[in-house]
């Protein structure tokens, strides 16, 4: 009898606060992975399966010519299943237990240079237009604070505080963190929301940043939005809200921050994810280790 993944999906929801999104990710792992087992081995019960058996689908993914990147996450999708399998004692352990993951190639972000920030902070805007306001306050809202993209379209009124000048966000995971914000960011988001009361129909929405048509913004609006701004100071190939992202851990870190304030500013649960930032601020500190030691003097 196939293995009913509904119980693993309420798990994720209402234990774990995983988004909508990531469950249904998982979900249809699992359910191709189904498929292939019944297709190859007329196995229907995830319970009954071992290790060579997903060893299998690997290959067959890898065959197919699925990223290596790409079979990862199916993996990491299957181990959250089990894991979850072991919770409720339907097995004794995990089939992936030993598993390694495959090898992918490390992506270096290239953040974007603090001179390029300048550059975008001397675009002319148009104070008195609501739709420009708005999306430079999207581009400083990314870089002051360094908030994911998912985070910024989610933001409500009442998560601003203008006189203590913070902002609560919520994370991955329902984690909720109150923000700093500077006297810049609060003057771009003061001078958004007067331009917002003269709307009558804004009344209709708690959010914080509302797109053209006063509903709720986007993801792809957000990043086709960076995309164009920063393609009129920049020339790198990837222009994204993650690059921002990138760019605010990379600022800070090269101007002296320490990497667990980092850490608590991004949002992780753990310094190993921050340390990806600290590639940038690493070829910053050899030029000044070059230029300040005695003995490279000349």
């Amino acid at each position: 009898m196939k293995t009913d993944i509904d119980p693993f999906k309420t798990y994720l929801l209402a234990e774990r606060n995983y988004s909508k999104l990531t469950v249904l990710n998982y979900s249809k792992d699992i359910l191709e992975f189904q498929e292939f087992l019944f297709t190859n081995y007329q196995i229907e019960d995830l319970h009954q399966v071992s290790y060579p058996l997903i060893r299998s689908w690997i290959v067959a993914l890898v065959n197919k010519n699925i990223s290596n990147q790409s079979v990862n996450r199916k993996i990491a999708s299957l181990k959250a299943y089990f894991k979850f399998a072991v919770k409720i004692k339907a097995i004794d352990q995990s089939p992936l237990l030993n598993h390694t993951s495959l090898k992918t190639p490390k992506k270096v972000q290239i953040p974007f240079s603090e001179q390029e920030l300048i550059l975008i902070d001397e675009l002319n805007v148009d104070h008195t237009n609501i739709d420009e306001v708005r999306d430079r306050l999207i581009v400083e809202l990314l870089y002051t604070t360094g908030i994911r993209r998912s985070e910024l379209i989610n933001i409500k009124n009442s998560d601003y505080d203008s006189l203590a000048k913070t902002i609560k966000v919520v994370g991955k995971r329902n984690k909720e963190r109150i923000l700093p914000l500077l006297q810049t960011t609060v003057l771009w988001i003061n001078t958004y929301q007067n331009l917002k009361k003269a709307l009558v129909s804004v009344e209709k929405s708690d959010m914080l940043i509302l797109s053209k048509s006063l509903n709720k913004l986007s993801e792809s609006f957000v990043y086709r939005l960076i995309n164009s701004y920063f393609s009129n100071v920049s020339e790198k190939v990837k222009k994204s809200p993650h690059v921002l992202r990138h760019s605010f851990a990379t600022h800070l870190l090269n101007h002296g921050a320490d990497l667990n304030s980092v850490k608590e500013l991004l949002g992780h649960s753990s310094l190993a994810s921050t340390q990806v930032y600290t590639h940038s601020s690493l070829d910053e500190l050899k030029k000044v280790y070059q230029n300040a030691h005695p003995r490279n003097k000349n």
